[in-house]
């Protein structure tokens, strides 16, 4: 290995006890972007294999739990901002395992009949998804590959929730870096884009720098244990990012770093604010 995780470490090649919470048909030990995220989170549905890269990442950038909690962070007040614009439809691609402060409690919070679909890959995820619900009518979860936007928006689950002819919220947090260019991540953006109505909105937040910025050799070394363990991440700079919302008018404030949009107070946004390794920005669909 040259990531600097031995199969030990990893948690590979042992015998790991299937929790009765995990779903029959997963590789307990092929660790996940869901599971290694719910790590960093400080959730408890995760692996050992999961386990051993996050902290591995950890040691080596001990910032990372703070970066992934700003995505988390934005994912809040963007959902708090949309619903102060009067929206009240959500389809969350990429949702991750359920933790504090889902989409659904948020919106419901301020309008019980708020809608939301939640879309994953991973199953871990969309189980965790489902046991929340409780009987809530106006939640569906949906496991399916946000990379294919027919597939995604021609489901049942989306067809029973949201209404394309009124304004809805596209979220995509912390998720489009697993899009490498060769799938075309813009492309994917634009297969929601062409079905929302004008007024609709998209959210998204993402790992890059600007082309002034100089990465760190403790970033590039866990980036590369992730790399390889896990998922392959691209960053993007801020052109790159802003593409992703042709066809939208970005809201003020435009593009950010991750902590410095609509920051609940000024101490949300630390010296480091300038250097976050990520961006994030909400657009409007613009008016035929």
């Amino acid at each position: 290995m040259h990531d600097g995780l031995e199969r030990s470490e990893r948690g590979w090649g042992e015998r790991v006890e299937r929790p009765n919470w995990a779903p029959g048909d997963i590789d307990l030990e092929r660790p996940s972007v869901a599971r290694v995220y719910d790590y960093w989170l400080g959730g408890a549905h995760n692996f050992a294999a999961d386990r051993a890269v996050g902290q591995k990442t950890l040691e080596i950038m001990p910032e990372l739990r703070g970066v992934v909690l700003n995505h988390r962070a934005f994912l809040r007040r963007a959902v708090r901002h949309l619903l102060g614009r009067g929206v009240r439809q959500f389809l969350d691609l990429g949702s991750g395992i359920p933790t504090v402060g889902n989409v659904h409690e948020i919106a419901q919070a301020a309008d019980p009949e708020a809608r939301i679909v939640y879309v994953d890959l991973d199953p871990v995820a969309v189980a965790h998804s489902l046991s929340l619900l409780g009987g809530n009518d106006h939640v569906s979860v949906l496991h399916a590959d946000v990379r294919d936007p027919a597939g995604v928006l021609a489901s049942d689950e989306v067809d029973k929730q949201l209404d394309f002819d009124e304004p809805v919220a596209v979220l995509m947090i912390a998720l489009l870096h697993f899009v490498p260019d060769e799938e075309d991540p813009w492309a994917v953006v634009g297969g929601y884009r062409d079905r929302l109505a004008p007024g609709s909105f998209l959210a998204v937040s993402h790992a890059g720098y600007d082309e002034t910025d100089v990465e760190t050799d403790a970033s590039v070394r866990a980036r590369r244990i992730y790399d390889r363990s896990v998922t392959r991440m691209t960053f993007r700079n801020r052109a790159e990012f802003t593409r992703l919302f042709d066809g939208f008018t970005l809201v003020e404030p435009g593009v950010v770093r991750v902590p410095a949009w609509h920051p609940e107070s000024p101490a949300d946004v630390e010296e480091s604010g300038e250097r976050f390794p990520g961006f994030a920005a909400l657009g409007r669909k613009a008016q035929r």
